[in-house]
């Protein structure tokens, strides 16, 4: 254990208090020039919701729905991304064999994926036949067969598919750290679900999630590109005014089950065949839209990401990139801060083949950690937050990221933020904000942990906690 570990009990810094320039941002309308994102909403509660984007040549459409794995019934976890496969496998008036021909001989991309909390079906086509790509999304949404013959042959794929993931070391730890940090609770679950489940869900276990979750009130269409809003609306009330709502609507963005509930605690899973261990500590995060989502997302950009191939990497302006990389602690590391509609998880991702100072790593983390709730340096808060502003920002790159951009948030948050008003919650951030979530969420708090590989060198999980409390500058 090397000399810099001198720890001595600290007293809990002054709660700082919220300075008015982001509650200000967060309640004033924005003027700005940028491309108008518009919202309808149709009497069964679908909203419709489009950017047009003058001279684009091509448009993105699609279906965010506000249900995910974390809605899978507790005997059938894995029903919605079972559901998500078997969308491309035939409808009521279409093979599956008649729907691939069609979106092939239009030129379209048709795609669809599951998240802890979303469902997305999305296409993206010519101008010209979106009217044909909105019918395709339609149908595959209302009237897939869910034939028995092709729920067995799906089995196998998903089987295969969570083959796969299981060789993803980063996702392996992160489902795990899901797990222990929201046991008891859907959330924890992971998307595929486990294989006894994929073996055993059925087609009354699918058309109960579709009856239940698929309801008019919890779907935004969205639509970016050279499509027009009104051109959209009309599709809506056409293919979609039939949905079904649900018998007690809930506003997008708010969680339809029991609040989920952090639990601090670790899971290890010790592979001595790895070289490396993979480790991933979070404390509990927060909501889409809670108040603090903007500064713990610059929180989490003061940390940054590294990686030691990087051939500057001992000159990242991240105080913690510069500790790790001087003393050989880590292969690399990122930051994270994951929003759920109640919940979410901050922390750091780190592997290391250092197997004899793994404490030093955790130590380290925690440090910087408790460094936010005393003294962030202006520098490294401007920083932060210009590098924030080019991620979220610069990746608006095209129609289909313009749209899973507006779909996400509407989902979420029941709105669209323009990039103005994004740049503007950014820049509200101030030093104070960033000390003030640094004391609420991560001094002396719990932390769920998950270690993977070698892991015999990760401090016990009670001396790890004594760190969140004890530590001075």
């Amino acid at each position: 254990m090397s000399a810099a570990r001198l720890l001595s009990r600290a007293v809990r810094p002054a709660v700082a208090p919220r300075v008015p320039a982001l509650a200000r941002a967060l309640a004033t309308p924005v003027k700005t020039s940028d491309p108008i994102t518009k919202t309808s909403t149709l009497s069964n509660g679908l909203s419709v919701v489009s950017e047009t984007i003058p001279g684009a040549s091509t448009s993105t459409v699609g279906l965010w729905i506000d249900a995910g794995s974390r809605a899978d019934a507790s005997n059938a976890s894995g029903t919605a991304h079972f559901l998500e496969h078997l969308a491309f496998k035939g409808t009521k008036s279409r093979s599956q064999m008649q729907l691939e021909l069609e979106v092939e001989n239009l030129g379209a991309h048709l795609n669809a994926y599951t998240s802890r909390e979303q469902t997305v079906y999305y296409a993206k086509a010519f101008n010209k036949d979106v009217p044909a790509v909105v019918n395709i999304l339609s149908d595959i949404l209302q009237n897939s067969k869910l034939d028995e013959s092709a729920i067995e042959r799906e089995r196998d794929v998903i089987l295969r598919e969570q083959e796969e993931v299981d060789k993803q070391l980063e996702e392996v730890v992160f489902d795990h750290l899901h797990a222990v940090a929201f046991q008891g609770y859907a959330l924890g679950n992971t998307i595929l679900g486990p294989k006894d489940h994929i073996n055993s869900i059925s087609k009354s276990d699918l058309s109960g999630y579709i009856a239940k979750n698929y309801t008019a009130d919890r779907m935004a269409l969205v639509g970016a590109g050279s499509v027009s809003h009104e051109e959209l609306v009309e599709l809506a009330k056409q293919h979609f005014a039939g949905l079904p709502v649900s018998s007690s609507p809930i506003p997008l963005g708010q969680s339809a089950g029991e609040p989920t509930k952090f639990t601090g605690s670790e899971v290890r899973i010790r592979d001595d065949t790895m070289s490396t261990c993979n480790l991933a500590i979070a404390v509990e995060g927060v909501g889409w839209r809670s108040a603090d989502y903007w500064p713990m997302l610059v929180m989490q950009s003061i940390f940054g990401n590294w990686d030691r191939s990087l051939g500057a990497s001992p000159l990242l302006s991240s105080k913690l990139s510069h500790i790790i990389s001087s003393n050989n602690l880590a292969n690399s590391f990122m930051s994270f801060s994951t929003s759920y509609s109640d919940t979410g998880l901050w922390g750091i991702y780190a592997v290391s083949e250092n197997l004899m100072n793994l404490d030093d790593l955790t130590h380290f983390i925690m440090k910087e950690w408790q460094r936010m709730s005393i003294n962030p340096t202006t520098a490294e808060v401007e920083r932060a937050k210009s590098q924030l502003k080019a991620s979220l920002l610069l990746g608006l790159d095209g129609t289909t990221a313009i749209a899973e951009d507006i779909g996400r948030q509407t989902i979420t948050t029941g709105k669209r933020f323009t990039p103005k008003e994004i740049e503007r919650y950014v820049n509200a951030v101030g030093v104070d904000d960033i000390k003030r979530c640094a004391q609420k969420y991560l001094w002396d708090k719990d932390f769920s942990m998950c270690a993977l590989g070698r892991t015999e060198g990760v401090l016990d999980y009670s001396r790890m906690r004594a760190d969140m409390s004890s530590l001075t500058y």
